[in-house]
């Protein structure tokens, strides 16, 4: 029997639904209603669901574009603006009513909420993304729904995430989640631009991070959200790399969470190939701005790949970019693929001066000796 999952369904003795702890990404045109201003009813029927899934034993995270399309629309701005300031001006105004709509909406289910506004700089450093983690663990623990974007209000173009796919993908990571539910204005991912090619195909289930996705995912989305399918296959690429699963599917369809949460199939499944990994592998993995590279010999690049071992300076033949010791750094075989990526022992100054050379000559080299690992192998994950 399919449990019941329905809206409203008592807390008590409801069954365990088939995900234990979600992200759900919503898009900008489904908050807003396709620009028209804050869909309250929308929000209303997702608040409803995640009660249902909540008194299920299911906890949720919500991350939701809106702040800056509901600027906008507040602002009468009729096209997406290109300058910084005016994105953050828009933002600013229009986190003002999502946030109060959330409220409201969760509240009538008889749930708290959170905001929570993040940059990539928060994730970026290990303390304050220990910080970020902590609080939103804390907050699920106390039965609140965190509601989740990121902060457009101080972003620039360094710490931006780029768009709040890349953002969900990142908080799934963040919590260890075990599934992310990217909810848009579309099916799911087509084999061809559906807008387009009437004969298209929905992709039911495929495996995140396959290239072949990339080349029928389509370019940017609407002149009201940042992201589009393509931004959503990738997101769904990092969410795998934690051994989460990665759901697309239209945030228009009838109760579109609780029946994923029964195992309908809805939308577009993309699976992942790795099992989970620790959060601290997860945050190496998830850095999204790297001081610099190191160019590996195809025996390092094995050593890396393949056994499981350190990275050693002799197997080093070129540094790319300025880093200091402990910054998180690329690892890149010579055909220019990034294989790894982890924290590093050395400057790029030194790094230079000790690449290819064995770790015996480091101290006579430099005339110090931190590690003889240029990266160690539990500071390293591999992509």
């Amino acid at each position: 029997m399919e449990p019941d999952l329905t809206v409203g369904a008592a807390s008590a003795g409801s069954p365990t639904p088939r995900f234990a702890r979600v992200v759900v990404k919503v898009g900008s045109s489904l908050v807003t209603d396709e620009g028209r201003g804050l869909d309250a009813a929308a929000i209303s029927r997702w608040a409803a669901q995640v009660a249902a899934l909540r008194g299920a034993g299911c906890q949720v995270l919500l991350v939701s574009s809106g702040a800056i399309a509901e600027g906008m629309k507040r602002l009468g701005w009729a096209r997406r603006p290109q300058e910084v300031h005016e994105l953050q001006a828009a933002a600013a105004v229009g986190q003002m009513g999502l946030a109060q709509t959330y409220e409201t909406c969760f509240r009538a289910q008889g749930m708290p909420t959170a905001q929570v506004l993040l940059t990539h700089a928060d994730l970026a450093d290990r303390a304050r993304y220990l910080n970020a983690r902590s609080t939103l663990l804390t907050l699920l623990h106390l039965g609140v729904v965190p509601v989740i974007n990121e902060n457009d209000t101080v972003v620039t173009d360094e710490i931006k995430f780029g768009d709040n796919d890349t953002l969900g993908a990142l908080v799934t990571n963040l919590v260890e989640a075990d599934t992310l539910v990217i909810l848009t204005d579309q099916r799911g991912l087509f084999d061809a631009d559906p807008r387009r090619v009437p004969g298209a195909t929905l992709i039911a289930e495929a495996v995140a991070g396959d290239p072949r996705l990339e080349e029928v995912a389509g370019g940017a989305g609407s002149a009201i959200s940042r992201g589009g399918m393509l931004s959503k296959v990738l997101a769904a690429a990092r969410a795998a790399r934690s051994g989460a699963c990665t759901v697309i599917a239209s945030g228009r369809e009838p109760d579109v969470l609780l029946r994923l949460a029964h195992g309908e199939a809805i939308g577009t499944r993309l699976t992942a190939s790795t099992p989970m990994r620790s959060a601290r592998k997860q945050w190496l993995a998830d850095h999204l701005q790297l001081k610099g590279r190191v160019v590996l010999d195809a025996g390092a690049a094995a050593a890396l790949r393949d056994q499981g071992k350190s990275l050693l300076p002799i197997g080093v033949i070129e540094v790319r970019g300025e880093f200091a010791r402990g910054d998180v750094v690329a690892c890149m075989d010579e055909a220019g693929a990034e294989i790894a990526r982890g924290l590093v022992n050395y400057s790029s100054a030194e790094a230079r001066l000790i690449a290819r050379r064995p770790s015996a000559e480091i101290a006579q080299v430099l005339g110090f000796i931190e590690e003889p690992e240029l990266i160690h192998r539990d500071n390293l994950v591999l992509l």
